[in-house]
């Protein structure tokens, strides 16, 4: 019976200590999902980065290969085949880019969104601009545009030169 007095006196004790524990071990762990989050959005920026540049670079080298190509007054059968070829590249490529910064877009609104209501809960979201996020969204609508732009020179303007001749 002793032991069991002893052990409800733990149990009371820690539970009039728990506030403070609990205090601390929130702390460290909202420095660990900050810490997180922070990460996860340098993922992001990075993974969006590669999509923009693979993107507009292959639109880039598709757009020379095929101008050289119709450029030359060829219409064999190989030559449109390889027409054809790198402008389905494009479009498949674009798509892929234009979807990855897509989701990109979403992923970024969710951590910032969290964020937000961490810091809105820790009583420093003053310190944090909300329009942040908007500017987000107009430099992903940016960078689609890019993509998308870039994309349509790489497969119209071969097509041009191609009907041209």
């Amino acid at each position: 019976m002793q032991r069991r007095g002893v052990m409800i006196d733990r149990l009371h004790h820690d539970i009039q200590e728990e506030p403070q524990a609990n205090t601390r071990t929130d702390t460290v762990f909202l420095d660990k999902l900050d810490d997180h989050i922070q990460e996860e959005l340098k993922t992001n920026t990075r993974t969006d980065t590669v999509f923009i540049i693979t993107a507009i670079l292959l639109n880039l080298l598709s757009l020379g290969i095929n101008a050289a190509l119709t450029a030359g007054g060829d219409t064999s059968g190989g030559t449109i085949a390889v027409l054809v070829t790198f402008i389905l590249l494009v479009i498949v490529i674009n798509a892929i880019a234009i979807i990855g910064l897509a989701k990109g877009k979403q992923t970024r609104f969710k951590l910032l969104t969290g964020l937000e209501l961490m810091y809105t809960d820790q009583g420093v979201a003053k310190y944090y601009d909300p329009s942040i996020r908007a500017n987000y969204n107009v430099r992903y609508t940016l960078f689609i545009v890019a993509v998308v732009c870039t994309g349509a020179v790489a497969i119209i303007v071969p097509i041009i030169l191609l009907i041209g001749m």
